[in-house]
């Protein structure tokens, strides 16, 4: 069951209220206020993180990332935090595109975890040779005391190219 926000005093209150006037019916129209605010917040997150991906913004990253997060590509390649980070510092890619496409983001929320799915646009320069692909990614937030991280992430192989 997704979690009603203590913090937010008018959603406690109404919560409370409607459970006194209209019974638990009213209670959990409720809830699905809540879920929508932290998809809401979630999607967000995700695109400021695909952001300063773009920008090599390794400070941004590290803010938004978990600290055991881990990244697994199509070809089985795994990352860590801390290696996502020393390549923005370094800035090994310049990025000319790190963008979510064709309005594909869908947020799902389950209590204290969010997935973010969508079809993203990369193109940049690597190694002095440039890339162009678009794939798809799973990216898994989860709720923690300082707010929502990103834990966990899966991205596709390459698409087709498009005629």
């Amino acid at each position: 069951m997704t979690r009603v926000p203590t913090s937010v005093p008018t959603r406690k209150f109404s919560a409370v209220a409607a459970m006194v006037i209209g019974g638990l019916g009213a209670v959990l129209a409720t809830v699905p206020a809540a879920a929508a605010t932290d998809a809401e917040i979630v999607a967000a997150l995700d695109t400021e993180y695909q952001a300063a991906v773009e920008r090599n913004d390794a400070e941004t990253m590290a803010k938004i990332l978990a600290d055991d997060f881990v990244l697994v590509l199509g070809n089985g390649t795994v990352y860590g935090k801390n290696d996502l980070l020393q390549e923005a510092r370094a800035k090994s890619i310049i990025w000319e595109k790190q963008v979510e496409i064709d309005d594909s983001q869908k947020v799902r929320v389950w209590g204290d975890t969010a997935v973010v799915t969508a079809k993203l646009w990369i193109k940049g320069t690597k190694d002095g040779k440039g890339f162009e692909r678009k794939l798809w990614f799973s990216d898994t937030y989860v709720r923690t005391k300082t707010g929502w991280k990103y834990a966990f992430g899966q991205a596709s192989l390459a698409l087709p190219s498009e005629k």
